[in-house]
């Protein structure tokens, strides 16, 4: 009996690890022209991996749907409008739409806006994509620990999406239709 209630405990300790590490059910927002666009995903943790996560050798290289990464944890990146956009030159109609992020070339990423909703992150089907965006790739300041999506206004109908994850920095802009 001492040996379950130790091994159940283990496993409690691993799991609560293994939550702390990612955050779930965040949103980003922002709200242009009255219209808002929101993101929402779960963040993982660099957790002492700096330099070992992207690439083809990296830990979401060993996902099966790479070099496309759902962009988050857990769920798929969910994007919702409730505006047309133009996303980086892609027509985005008001709706929703989850987001992946085309890692192939480290220095050109490419977001993907995907039509399906709802599946798990490393469900993709391309055949779904409603298309390709080039974002801008830099360095932040520091390792940034938990990957972060932000949504801002740039001024009247303008706004820009990054996202920010452990060494790397990505955004595109879009414009409220």
């Amino acid at each position: 009996m001492k040996t379950i209630l130790i091994g159940a405990g283990v496993l409690v300790a691993l799991a609560n690890m293994a939550c702390a590490e990612t955050k779930t059910g965040l949103t980003e927002s922002v709200a242009i022209g009255g219209k808002t666009i929101s993101i929402k995903y779960s963040a993982p943790a660099v957790n002492g991996r700096v330099g070992k996560l992207f690439g083809k050798d990296g830990t979401i290289g060993s996902d099966h749907t790479y070099p496309v990464w759902r962009a988050g944890a857990n769920a798929a990146t969910a994007l919702h409008t409730d505006a047309d956009l133009d996303l980086g030159g892609l027509a985005v109609p008001k709706g929703d739409y989850t987001l992946y992020v085309n890692l192939a070339n480290p220095a050109a990423w490419e977001l993907i806006v995907n039509k399906q909703t709802g599946q798990g992150g490393t469900t993709y089907d391309a055949k779904q994509d409603l298309g390709r965006v080039k974002m801008t790739v830099g360095k932040p300041p520091a390792v940034v620990e938990q990957l972060k999506y932000t949504l801002s206004a740039t001024g009247g109908n303008k706004g820009q999406l990054q996202l920010v994850w452990e060494n790397v920095e990505a955004s595109v802009g879009f414009t409220v239709k």
